[in-house]
Order: C-alpha cells, then sequence, then structure tokens
C-alpha cells in the first residue's frame, strides 16, 4: 500500500482525525454488544446488526483476519446536540466518507472490511430474513455491532471522542489486507 498517496487523497476528505493500526489493538467486549441487544431498535432486523454479523467472538475473528486498520474520525456541529433526530441526520455525510475511504483503499488493491458509525442505512426496508442483502458492498456493520470498544483505540492515539459544545463526532474503522 502507498501510505503517502492515500494520506494525500485522505487530506482532501472532511476528516478530523485518523490513524492507522494494527488490528490486534481493537478492544472487544460482550457488554458493547450487550448495548446494542438492549437499546438500539435495529437489533435482529438488518444484516448490520447482531445477530446476522454473528456472535463477539464471531466478528472478532473477522476482523482479526485482517491484520491493518485505519480509524477515521469526522465532526459535524448540531443546533442542539440533544436532539437525537438532529444528530442523526448528520450520519450520511459520515457514511458518505466511509464509502470514498473504503474505495481509495481498495484502489490500491486491498481486501477491505469496513465498520461503521450506526446500523446500515442504504435501503428503505432491510431484507434481513426474508432475502440477502440487496446492497453487501454499501452495506457497512456498526463498529458496536461487533462488540469493539472504538473509545479505547482512539484514546490511545490521541483521537478526539469528545468535542464538546454541539460537535457530533463519528467513527469508522477500515480494516484491510492485501
Amino acid at each position: 500500500m502507498n501510505i503517502a498517496a492515500l494520506e494525500e487523497q485522505l487530506a482532501l476528505l472532511p476528516i478530523a482525525q485518523y490513524t492507522f493500526f494494527r488490528t490486534d489493538e481493537l478492544v472487544f467486549s460482550e457488554r458493547v454488544r450487550t448495548i446494542c441487544e438492549q437499546e438500539c431498535p435495529r437489533f435482529g432486523t438488518s444484516w448490520a446488526c447482531p445477530p446476522a454479523v454473528g456472535s463477539v467472538a464471531q466478528c472478532r475473528e473477522t476482523c482479526l483476519s485482517y491484520p491493518d486498520g485505519l480509524l477515521i474520525a469526522t465532526l459535524t456541529e448540531v443546533e442542539d446536540i440533544a436532539d437525537m433526530a438532529q444528530t442523526l441526520a448528520t450520519r450520511p455525510a459520515h457514511e458518505a466518507v466511509t464509502r470514498k475511504v473504503a474505495e481509495l483503499l481498495r484502489a490500491q488493491g486491498l481486501d477491505v472490511y469496513p465498520l461503521s458509525a450506526d446500523s446500515c442505512a442504504s435501503c428503505e426496508e432491510c431484507t434481513y430474513l426474508s432475502a440477502p442483502c440487496r446492497h453487501p458492498r454499501q452495506m457497512f456493520p456498526c463498529v458496536e455491532s461487533h462488540g469493539i470498544v472504538v473509545t479505547v483505540l482512539a484514546e490511545k492515539y490521541g483521537i478526539d471522542c469528545q468535542y464538546g459544545g454541539n460537535i457530533v463526532t463519528w467513527f469508522s474503522l477500515l480494516l484491510y489486507r492485501e
């Protein structure tokens, strides 16, 4: 991989911070998945969410089969961060950046496994349980669905998690291999 060329391309995108890492640095936790199961209305309704993505142990195995990764963070300001609808409305812009970074990595001949900020929203209604995913290359499973504690990785590399005020921080992990 030509990291210098990739970094030139990343600099053209609205990415606040990023870091390269080894996937053996990822921290997995069943507790993260429990939050997913108990608090997310998408649980059991999407190919990008549990149980469709497999157990945390299976997700860990999949993630570790990609030796390297790229953590990206994007920022968006909203009028009222407590307004969940307003906050979630900023997610598509982050997903577009994640999609572009995945394309950049693939253009370098890499096999990429992108994980993003929330359940997939590519289709108005997911085909989960009735048919295969319509857009598997557009569907990004959620970081949390894999039990990954992304804040541990972010803090290790000095990536800010909280900017305060009405700033929304979105994270994606793009795992890759030759």
